[in-house]
């Protein structure tokens, strides 16, 4: 039974946190599983997001986990978040999607719901 996760929830919200526990879960117990960050969700994909040390930082444990971590480019754009390509594109100064993460379609994510047995939202 495949798992598609939607991580919709900002990086600040405990179900962000869930998200990455039940992806963890499911890895450890060789679940096949697929994440996809949408709305707040693609602020996890921020590299310049800052975290103070004594806090866990979300966008390191979820890099960490060696998995596709696809992210909505429009949702991303809208909330200031740019890979290098769509920085030229788009004409901006700078880029700054963490390592790891990678901008597509919403089309991706449709297919990825597709071929899921099940759809978890956090």
């Amino acid at each position: 039974m495949s798992t598609l996760l939607l991580v919709t929830s900002s990086p600040n919200s405990m179900l962000a946190w869930h998200a990455l526990g039940v992806t963890q879960a499911l890895i450890e117990k060789k679940q096949p599983v697929q994440v996809f960050f949408y709305q707040d969700g693609v602020y996890v994909a921020n590299l310049l997001n800052w975290v103070p040390d004594d806090q866990l930082k979300l966008t390191q444990a979820w890099q960490k986990l060696g998995i596709r971590l696809p992210v909505c480019v429009s949702a991303a754009l809208t909330r200031g978040i740019s890979d290098e390509t769509n920085a030229a594109r788009h004409q901006l100064t700078q880029f700054n999607l963490a390592t790891g993460f990678e901008l597509v379609g919403l089309g991706e994510f449709a297919d990825a719901v597709q071929h899921a047995s099940r759809l978890v939202q956090f």
